[in-house]
């Protein structure tokens, strides 16, 4: 704050709230899952100070800002499809502080070594059999790739295969 650096606060400050919205959006499930269950005022209140759903551990926090990320992203690509390239550069300079947050991101050919990998351990034959690929790269880039880029390269690496 005292730099001046009023893109990285805002942005900041946006993640944060969207961390307090998340906890109180778990703390809220949490509370009608247990009404559902029939469990009383001081039931409820026993389970949600034992299991404490409106604190977010480190798994929570990596998901909102994930989102965020994600969130930045598709404004991104609106913004660039609707000629507001001011907008799209304000987005751009956003997901750049949000990423400094995040796990290191794969390189792409990193992801298509996985990918490839994943091809023959499955056996997948074309693009109809993406659904038998996805979900062990996912597994094995959790966190560290953008789904729309291993997705697009799994559709690359089995078109090439058919």
């Amino acid at each position: 704050m005292r730099g001046g650096d009023t893109l990285r606060r805002d942005t900041l400050r946006f993640a944060l709230a969207a961390m307090r919205t998340e906890e109180v959006a778990r703390l809220g499930r949490t509370i009608d899952r247990l009404t559902a269950e029939g469990k009383d005022e001081s039931a409820r209140a026993a389970v949600i100070a034992k299991e404490k759903p409106d604190v977010l551990d480190d798994a929570g926090v990596l998901e909102v800002l994930q989102k965020q990320a994600k969130m930045r992203r598709d404004s991104i690509d609106a913004f660039t499809k609707g000629g507001r390239a001011e907008l799209a550069d304000k987005e751009k300079a956003e997901l750049a502080v949000i990423e400094a947050y995040l796990p290191t991101q794969l390189a792409e050919d990193e992801i298509r070594a996985i990918a490839k990998r994943a091809i023959d351990e499955t056996g997948a034959a074309g693009p109809r059999d993406m659904g038998k690929v996805m979900p062990k790269i996912v597994a094995a880039t959790k966190d560290r790739a953008d789904g729309r880029l291993v997705s697009r390269i799994v559709g690359e690496l089995l078109k090439e295969r058919a």
